[in-house]
């Protein structure tokens, strides 16, 4: 069983700025073994376009499939790729409001469990599985909202940078809501892969 506040008491544990520690843990034991349940039907789909990155799409838009690959496991996002520091998009706009189905292949998993009480506390988009792999990162980017994350696996070089500030989330079953609205990256500077349960937030704000 998860602990979770009640939802009129729900705040966090700790304000860290950009990042937001929730009072809802889950078990880890059990998250560690609903990855490999999944992994063993669906591997990470690693052709995305975006380098030593994959996802694994937990939810999807009511009976559409198609609403999971490609672009749309993406999702839009700003960028400013060079030196002109000219912000651009990448990828397409997503309905996140739409993914309320989760994907039938994993409904046997504690994903699903997971994803229920999350549904208690929070209005999610699209929940994913993300691996980012070792000696890596993401590009410096924004977001259209906040991010929900659940780290299942990571090590200590393992950190998230909004703004100019870094901080580790550790795979304890702890729950973290950060600032992607805000420019960010995620780098994996360890030796195994980093994954972590990670769900668009629609109804959170940060001041």
């Amino acid at each position: 069983m998860s602990n979770v506040t009640s939802l009129s008491d729900r705040k966090t544990k700790k304000f860290l700025g950009d990042f937001h520690k929730q009072e809802i843990n889950f078990d880890l034991k059990k998250l560690k073994n609903a990855l490999n349940e999944v992994l063993k039907i669906k591997g990470f789909d690693s052709s995305l376009g975006i380098p030593h990155f994959a996802a694994i799409s937990l939810t999807q838009i009511p009976g559409d499939p198609e609403s999971i690959k490609g672009s749309k496991a993406r999702g839009v996002y700003w960028t400013k790729p060079d030196s002109t520091g000219i912000e651009v998009s990448r990828d397409v706009n997503v309905d996140e409001s739409k993914y309320t189905e989760f994907v039938k292949d994993f409904e046997h998993t504690y994903f699903k469990e997971v994803v229920d009480e999350l549904k208690k506390y929070y209005k999610l988009g699209r929940v994913r599985l993300l691996l980012k792999e070792p000696r890596s990162t993401l590009s410096w980017h924004r977001d259209p909202e906040p991010r929900l994350h659940i780290p299942i696996v990571t090590n200590p070089g393992c950190l998230m940078v909004i703004d100019k500030t870094a901080q580790h989330m550790p795979a304890d079953g702890s729950v973290w809501v950060t600032n992607n609205l805000k420019y960010h990256n995620a780098f994996n500077g360890g030796e195994e892969n980093r994954v972590h349960l990670v769900a668009c937030v629609l109804d959170y704000k940060f001041n």
